[in-house]
């Protein structure tokens, strides 16, 4: 329910991170202004005893958000990767949320496996282990086929997940509403839309079907991407609440004196996952849109293997094609082209100056590239381009949302692993080929066989839709009925080019 009541829990937010003592480690590292932290403070502190403990061996912020629930839970492992954004000290504490939850009880996993599989659980696996990785949403167990003797990671959902999860979302949807009433400005950015986007992604996390079935077609996409694997789905195991899959070794991402132990070069690692992220994002339209530490291990032989498929991002040819070109613009610093994308793809209204916003958009990127490697930031840079994108009313691209969110995460990542990287200048490559894959004469061709395929198939109906949409006009007293010439002249017309269709289509398959 999405109503008043969520003041309650809105109070009690502010309570927890009082009491928890996370109010002023947040406060800190986003460096709020000293009256802001005098009022927050001051504003929560009569409700402390409202806010939840936590559990005390964890640090202060991870302690306030693994206490108020799953959404939260989500939010922290995203800062996690941001230590530009939010200092190296909370980054730190936060990434503790990535696989380092409290696990729940491992009988309560046994049980929802039998339930799951319908059968008992010792005619499937044997060595079934307690919890290796425990996160928001789910736990993952270790044991061994029986049948096969193959060693397997089982996920199973949290025990009541589903109900948790939407208390939460229940307290965004009520502060989305909140924003948009007490500041009209922030409704360009459709924070309930937002919300609702965030909601069916979740969700769909909360199905582990549906993570297998995402985890099988990412398998398909990047069978030949070099340095990169995944698990395998076992789907005779598998169900609505328990995923099977193969086991794989390796240390956390995250984990850079485990990495130099090994003698992995982490420049090379994050430059690969940067790399392989666009690749995925741009050449595929399909990719995995929560690479955190957590959800990524680096192999023996140095492969990067991902795991947690229940977040996936998908974007269309058009949509690609349209971000591509962007990225590309501000990597060669062609601000008129970035500007003309914008007007083209309809972001920025037809009756803004393209020239006007050029000049912003040079605004925005030469600054960043002013800026040594170390401090150029896909996350500055988006930043920028929401602030002057809503000077000249440019609407929220909801299915942008977690692409751009995914970017920020993927960024961050890879600067952990190699604080020196240059952002611009791994993703040009990528981006650049893309460009000339996309944009090519082979690519137009590709478009127009798309669109003689299109005719081919309703070929055969366009006459009989025609001739109805014809009757319909001839019917209307506004419009003088056509002629029977007209008519025959209009409906072999029709049958011209869809013959022609049909024709080019057989030839070119």
């Amino acid at each position: 329910m999405k109503g008043p009541h969520n003041i309650f829990r809105m109070i009690r937010m502010g309570a927890t991170l009082e009491r928890t003592g996370a109010m002023p480690v947040v406060l800190e590292a986003f460096d709020a202004p000293r009256p802001l932290r005098i009022l927050a403070r001051t504003l929560v502190w009569p409700f402390k005893w409202l806010g939840k403990r936590g559990d005390l061996e964890l640090p202060p912020p991870a302690r306030a958000l693994s206490a108020l629930g799953p959404a939260y839970i989500k939010f922290g492992q995203v800062l996690s990767t941001r230590p530009d954004l939010v200092g190296n000290d909370l980054a730190l504490q936060l990434r503790i949320l990535q696989d380092k939850l409290p696990p729940f009880p491992t009988s309560a996993a046994k049980r929802m496996v039998e339930e799951e599989l319908g059968q008992p659980l010792e005619t499937i696996f044997d060595d079934f282990s307690e919890p290796v990785a425990a996160a928001s949403i789910a736990q993952v167990h270790k044991a061994r086929l029986r049948e096969t003797g193959d060693t397997v990671a089982i996920k199973v959902l949290r025990p009541r997940i589903e109900r948790a999860f939407q208390r939460d979302i229940d307290v965004f949807y009520f502060v989305a509403n909140f924003i948009e009433v007490f500041s009209p400005g922030s409704r360009r950015l459709k924070p309930r839309d937002v919300i609702e986007h965030f909601e069916g992604v979740v969700k769909g996390e909360l199905d582990l079907r549906l993570e297998s079935a995402s985890a099988s077609e990412f398998a398909a996409n990047t069978k030949d991407d070099a340095g990169f694997t995944l698990p395998t789905i076992i789907w005779e195991h598998s169900s609505h609440r328990v995923m099977t899959m193969s086991w794989a070794e390796g240390v956390p991402l995250g984990n850079n004196a485990a990495i130099d132990a090994l003698g992995h070069n982490r420049d090379e690692l994050g430059t690969r996952v940067l790399q392989l992220f666009l690749n995925h994002a741009l050449r595929d339209g399909f990719f995995h849109a929560d690479m955190h530490q957590g959800n990524l291990k680096v192999a023996p032989n140095g492969d990067i293997i991902a795991f947690d498929f229940g977040i996936m991002g998908h974007i269309d040819d058009y949509t690609r094609r349209v971000y591509a070109e962007i990225l590309y613009g501000f990597i060669k610093r062609d601000y008129k082209r970035v500007a003309e994308v914008h007007f083209e793809a309809g972001y920025v209204p037809a009756d803004r100056d393209v020239e006007e916003f050029a000049r912003a958009l040079r605004a925005v990127g030469e600054p960043i590239f002013g800026m040594d490697a170390s401090r150029i930031s896909m996350g500055k840079l988006l930043s920028y381009l929401f602030e002057v994108t809503e000077r000249f009313g440019m609407e929220t691209r909801t299915e942008l949302i977690l692409l751009q969110r995914t970017m920020v995460v993927v960024e961050g990542v890879a600067r952990s692993l190699s604080p020196q990287l240059n952002i611009w200048d791994v993703a040009h490559p990528i981006v650049e080929d893309y460009i000339k894959n996309a944009l090519g004469p082979r690519a137009l061709m590709n478009d127009l066989v798309k669109t003689l395929r299109v005719v081919a198939r309703f070929g055969p109906r366009l006459p009989n839709l025609v001739e109805k949409a014809l009757a319909a006009q001839a019917a209307s007293p506004v419009a003088p009925p056509p002629t029977r010439l007209g008519l025959k002249i209009a409906t072999t017309a029709v049958l011209s080019a869809s013959c022609a269709g049909l024709a080019t289509y057989l030839l070119l398959t």
